[in-house]
């Protein structure tokens, strides 16, 4: 594009001709005008991803067509049984009580007994014929929604490591979260909510707040803790009665915040704090909303449990219930945490009838009410739902009771956003111990996780310490035989 003549005029000499304008010039000129409102409008909405992308992903647009528009990690802090849940084992209880048969590996204790056969019954659930534990009668009647995958690996055994590998695919402390990956890549489809939301329950994972952080990335993109009772998130409401003072207070913020990015260059850390002041004051409307379940109709609120009698049901009830609001304002990841039972969360080193039982009977009506109302509202197909452990037990017994740690096969499982449905993936041994038949790693869960959402797990990279850092660093492999 040129602009100018080349026509002779006075002063020119005939042979004279106005050099080109390129769009880049242009556009940056224009930016000092009215092409600046719809610049500021774009760059201003978290829809939007940072601007230092690799391919097209942090623009908000995906590498590929995304299955899921949303994912629901259905946290099982401790590390919850295979054998007990989803993935029968009829030799245990054949040999139970016998010596164990296997060469036992290292375990977190090394109080190890004999064989420890499941205290529980399966049934086929669905027309799937999935077999479920009787821990999850209510998830068993949704085993068409499943996929479940018996043959899922860790590289660690104690809770911390193994927690920041599930959940930011390194075993130290420090790397982003999947979450925070998630929101880096894709923003928020909210204008007022975070991208990346973490229900608490109570208990929040060995490794603490680390597990949902933001690590080298944006601080914007770190989880916002949300509490499912009272106001959700401490303070949020305004303080300020008069809503014009309010605004100019907002007003005047905004203008000291703008002249100190511009003092001191506009970098990550700076970018983030405002961007986190603007989120705050739009959460000032849109949590009280959230939190306001007078809308639900009685029939839902009692299909999610929400005024059960036990308490930690009617905890994880509102959990799963504000998972799904979160979902309809467009939170892009959002994580639900344990509720507390009294036991040790899932980490039954002895004490495993009770503590399973009751762990179970906390989470299995509200997660079967998630799936069903999420597939009656039309969100199902789009929201991926994963429930998984750190790792899973031991089919040995720790003392007489209990199972220890277990990383070399247990079971997760996943639901909707373009996972098939109805499906077993992989195996253990006879006696559950280890993964024998298409072993799964972390790294190929979390690159399977962002496929689905439409992100090339290879190309969702951030320049950090001299190298490009991904959630998966240099491994992962996009699971084909899960999706739809």
């Amino acid at each position: 594009m040129t602009t100018g003549s080349s026509t002779p005029g006075r002063g020119h000499c005939g042979r004279f001709r106005p050099l080109g304008v390129s769009r880049r010039e242009m556009l940056s000129s224009c930016l000092s005008g009215f092409g600046a409102v719809a610049a500021s409008a774009l760059i201003g909405d978290r829809a939007f991803g940072g601007s230092d992308s690799v391919g097209d992903v942090r623009s908000g647009i995906p590498h590929h067509p995304a299955r899921a528009r949303n994912v629901i990690f259905l946290y099982m802090d401790g590390g919850p049984s295979q054998m007990d849940t989803f993935d029968p084992k009829p030799r245990l209880s054949a040999e139970h009580g016998e010596p164990f048969a296997m060469q036992v590996e290292r375990t977190q204790f090394n109080n190890n007994g004999n064989t420890f056969g499941g205290p529980w019954a399966f049934a086929p659930g669905g027309s799937c014929g999935t077999p479920v534990s009787d821990l999850f009668p209510h998830v068993r009647q949704l085993a068409d929604e499943l996929l479940v995958v018996r043959s899922m690996t860790s590289r660690f055994s104690e809770h911390t490591n193994a927690n920041y590998f599930l959940h930011t695919g390194a075993g130290l402390a420090g790397r982003p979260s999947m979450g925070a990956w998630t929101s880096y890549g894709l923003g928020s489809a909210s204008q007022d909510l975070p991208a990346f939301m973490v229900v608490n329950g109570g208990l929040i994972p060995p490794g603490g707040m680390e597990c949902f952080g933001s690590g080298f990335l944006p601080a914007s993109t770190q989880g916002s803790i949300l509490l499912p009772h009272g106001d959700g998130i401490a303070n949020v409401g305004s303080r300020e009665t008069d809503a014009g003072a309010q605004r100019r207070k907002r007003g005047l913020l905004a203008s000291l915040d703008e002249e100190f990015a511009e003092a001191v260059g506009r970098d990550d850390a700076v970018e983030s704090a405002i961007r986190n002041w603007e989120l705050a004051y739009g959460m000032q409307t849109s949590v009280p909303e959230l939190m306001d379940l007078s809308g639900e109709t009685p029939e839902t609120l009692a299909l999610y449990g929400v005024d059960s009698t036990y308490v930690p049901t009617a905890t994880y009830a509102r959990q799963c219930l504000l998972a799904r609001r979160l979902v309809e304002r467009g939170v892009r990841f959002i994580e639900l945490t344990c509720p507390g039972t009294g036991n040790d969360r899932w980490d039954q080193h002895n004490g495993l009838i009770k503590g399973h039982e009751q762990n179970a009977r906390a989470v299995d009506q509200p997660i079967a009410a998630l799936l069903t109302d999420l597939r009656r509202r039309g969100l199902l197909d789009e929201t991926l739902v994963v429930w998984a452990g750190e790792f899973g037990r031991t089919p040995f017994a720790q003392g007489s009771d209990g199972r220890d740690h277990n990383p070399f096969g247990f079971s997760i499982w996943m639901a909707g956003g373009g996972v098939r449905g109805g499906t077993i993936y992989g195996a253990t041994d006879e006696y559950g111990y280890k993964a024998v038949d298409r072993p799964v790693e972390i790294h190929d869960l979390h690159a399977t996780m962002l496929h689905l959402l439409g992100v090339d797990h290879k190309r969702l990279v951030h320049r950090f310490g001299g190298r490009d850092m991904r959630l998966t660093d240099v491994h992962g492999h996009v699971i084909r035989d899960w999706i739809a």
